[in-house]
């Protein structure tokens, strides 16, 4: 059964693909080869970044990985996962944690030639702490009791709490505080200025002459949206872009023969079929736990990816090795009779329908999404797809909550734990699903008042009871393919949803 359902959806991808493939032959003929030298390279993304240049109030993660060329911190995280001094060259942080103290690089320069002060960072720190502008909150943040500069080259920042994961939220983005309009004047310290942005076309950015560090190798980034999932690998063929990350193995397969290496690595995401808890018959863990039950997510790997990722039990992916646990995956092997059984338990013995609301520029979830309808069928549940555009999805599903289901992919905007889990807290104004857990709450609570050691249990804990309340159907980290041309070298992945374009360079 299984192998005939993969085939018939194979089949119906082919034929689509053919079809537009066909009917398309004759457009995009505007689009010129992209200059393959040491003075541009053109990478392909799915989505526009979002309508606000300021990094402190970014929320999506398509936005941050571009940011990441612009803005730095006083420290930035490395493709190893570590994190290098930027702004600052050297800390020092005390033993119970509470007393953190930064030395300022010297002669750093903002995109606009000022120099980077004491007065510069502590403006973007204490922007970052107000508690009444959520925009720009960093939550980390609220546990800061003082922040000072001891001389023109020195910050002292003192915690009410000790907190060991302090340092993570210091890849926060300075910004001079002069610059009256953050939200279109793009000033930051990065190896890569902004020039200019075509809504709904492009992005470009230009190599910083005056950067503190390496230099980018690439003078000129062009970041070229391309919507339409089914429109990348023409892209690719015709030369109009000369990099796309997060690609089908469908899409790679369409590649094969051409001037474009295949890079593989993980996305560092936590895809899921994400369940909106306040809604019914979401708001019944009973009908959550049958979902789980009902989604084999072998067979989604099989057939969107040949079997690549790695499949997840909760909102923890493999690159935070210390909290992921792996066994939480055999906590709902595919079993479709129980999910009859805790379906008929909840008053549902005769299924029910919903909506999977999708954002229609990410290929990797509409496959998944498809995959799931079809699973569903099984034990009497129809879920209908609803493909709607990233800002639509940003506004509507994310911000406004307007939404039964959906599939995407979450990922942690800083190398620590709590940026993956924090969002589930009761009253977060990020916890888009709606998740309201008690326990979860006080186990978080604990994890942030804990030591390092301690903090892991409680960490743990939070993510145990995600998977036992099946605050949402935990699907996987997707594999991510890359397509690069040839004549281009120095793609890293990161463990992080980062596209660092000052590592690339012309071979």
């Amino acid at each position: 059964m299984r192998k005939t359902f993969r085939k018939t959806l194979s089949l119906v991808l082919v034929l689509t693909t053919l079809a537009i493939a066909l009917s398309a032959c004759s457009g995009d003929k505007k689009s010129g080869k992209a200059d393959a030298d040491s003075s541009k390279i053109t990478i392909g993304i799915p989505q526009d970044i979002e309508a606000s240049l300021d990094p402190h109030k970014a929320v999506a993660s398509g936005t941050k990985e571009i940011l990441f060329n612009i803005y730095e911190g006083l420290v930035k995280p490395g493709s190893d996962g570590n994190l290098n001094p930027a702004v600052a060259d050297a800390y020092t942080v005390n033993a119970d944690k509470t007393e953190y103290t930064f030395t300022l690089r010297s002669g750093v320069k903002f995109h606009d030639g000022s120099t980077v002060t004491v007065e510069d960072v502590i403006y973007s720190i204490q922007r970052c702490a107000d508690a009444n502008d959520t925009s720009t909150l960093v939550a980390a943040f609220l546990n800061i009791k003082k922040i000072e500069a001891t001389d023109d080259h020195t910050i002292v920042i003192t915690l009410n709490d000790p907190d060991p994961n302090f340092l993570v939220y210091m890849t926060t983005a300075i910004i001079p505080q002069n610059n009256a309009d953050p939200d279109n004047t793009a000033i930051g310290t990065g190896p890569y200025t902004y020039v200019s942005r075509s809504p709904q076309e492009n992005i470009v950015i230009k190599r910083f002459e005056d950067y503190w560090g390496t230099k980018a190798n690439i003078e000129d980034v062009t970041f070229r949206i391309i919507a339409d999932g089914d429109m990348i690998v023409m892209n690719l063929k015709s030369g109009s872009i000369d990099m796309f990350c997060r690609l089908t193995t469908s899409q790679v397969a369409e590649l094969e023969g051409t001037e474009y290496d295949i890079l593989e690595g993980t996305m560092n995401l936590v895809q899921a079929l994400y369940l909106n808890n306040a809604v019914e018959p979401f708001n019944n863990a009973k009908v959550r736990q049958a979902l789980c039950y009902a989604v084999d997510r072998q067979e989604i790997l099989d057939f969107m990816a040949d079997g690549k990722g790695t499949i997840i039990g909760s909102s923890m992916f493999p690159a935070f090795g210390k909290y992921y646990q792996p066994e939480l995956v055999d906590a709902y092997p595919y079993n479709t009779e129980k999910a009859k059984q805790l379906l008929a338990e909840a008053g549902y013995e005769n299924g029910f329908s919903f909506t999977i609301t999708v954002p229609s520029n990410y290929q990797q979830h509409i496959d998944t999404a498809q995959v799931i309808v079809e699973q569903l069928k099984r034990v009497n549940v129809n879920a209908t797809i609803q493909l709607v555009e990233w800002d639509t999805w940003l506004a509507e599903t994310y911000s406004g909550r307007q939404f039964e289901s959906t599939v995407v992919g979450v990922d942690a905007s800083v190398l620590t734990a709590s940026a993956l889990l924090a969002r589930f807290v009761s009253d977060a104004k990020n916890n888009f699903v709606n998740f309201n857990s008690a326990a979860y709450d006080a186990a978080y609570a604990k994890a942030l008042a804990s030591n390092e050691t301690d903090q892991v249990k409680y960490f743990k804990e939070c993510e145990n009871i995600l998977t036992e309340e099946a605050a949402n159907v935990y699907i996987q980290d997707m594999a991510n393919l890359v397509a690069l041309n040839k004549k281009y070298g120095g793609y890293q992945f990161y463990p992080l949803y980062v596209l660092d374009a000052a590592a690339l360079y012309v071979k």
